[in-house]
């Protein structure tokens, strides 16, 4: 079974600048002071096109997913499992939930979902990398022995 790769949210504008930052300062990824730091806000507009405070004052859809609801009540492993369910990786390379995750959850969801927000285009090739060129010369040795 093919199954399609999941978007990291590492990858996504300033977040791993902003985990590595949150490795050395642990109140950076603290939802209660992100207020305190501009950066944190900087970064979520760049990578979903919304702030915190825009996010929170969102109203959800009466149709949001279960394991999407409440999700500043989750622990982080149960939002690795709701994001993943959604597409979506949000480990660090160790794969332990990123520090900031507890920040960008909800403007996650909301722009993974379409609901606010937007997330950067990342176009998904066509068709699966193949080692094309090692198949035509096999093929170029077969028609040369014929």
């Amino acid at each position: 079974m093919n199954q399609t790769p999941l978007r990291r949210l590492a990858d996504l504008p300033g977040i791993d600048d902003l985990e590595l930052k949150a490795l050395m300062k642990p109140r950076l990824a603290d939802p209660d002071e992100a207020h305190a730091h501009p950066e944190v806000d900087a970064v979520a507009r760049a990578a979903f096109g919304l702030s915190l405070d825009e996010a929170e004052a969102t109203a959800l859809p009466a149709d949001w997913p279960d394991p999407l609801k409440d999700l500043h009540r989750r622990s982080p492993a149960e939002l690795v499992e709701a994001f993943e369910a959604e597409g979506w990786d949000v480990t660090d390379r160790k794969r332990k939930p990123l520090r900031v995750l507890p920040l960008f959850a909800l403007p996650l969801a909301l722009a993974a979902r379409g609901v606010a927000g937007t997330l950067p285009f990342v176009a998904e090739p066509d068709h699966p990398d193949t080692d094309w060129g090692a198949s035509l010369k096999a093929e170029a040795g077969r028609f040369r022995k014929r």
